[in-house]
């Protein structure tokens, strides 16, 4: 059975509520998968105010995530991190479907 599991890292929860406090009517991060970029899918995030009816809800600590059931079918058993690093900061998906991915993280292939 594949793990339809997606989990945040204590970094990622920690950002998402910060950014997502910020933002008058915002409730949660949408996590989304579309076709594109150099490696063939990539990674979309966007701040929501509601969830719709095929979300999948991921919460931890004051930390929201949407994801639709079909980019769920792709990044099932992903961890969502936050990195603080010399390149600058941004949110990767540990993502074990990956064969390949690009170079900054943002797109990958099946």
């Amino acid at each position: 059975m594949t793990d339809t599991s997606v989990t945040l890292s204590d970094a990622a929860a920690k950002r998402i509520a910060a950014i997502v406090g910020a933002e008058a009517g915002k409730s949660a991060l949408r996590v989304s998968v579309e076709g594109g970029g150099c490696s063939g899918f990539s990674y979309k995030f966007d701040l929501a105010d509601s969830a719709a009816d095929d979300d999948i809800i991921v919460e931890k600590n004051n930390a929201k995530v949407l994801i639709d059931s079909l980019s769920l079918i792709y990044i099932a058993g992903s961890e969502i991190d936050f990195v603080d690093n010399l390149l600058g900061q941004s949110f990767q998906i540990k993502n074990p479907n990956a064969v390949a991915s690009c170079g900054c993280g943002t797109s990958f292939s099946i």
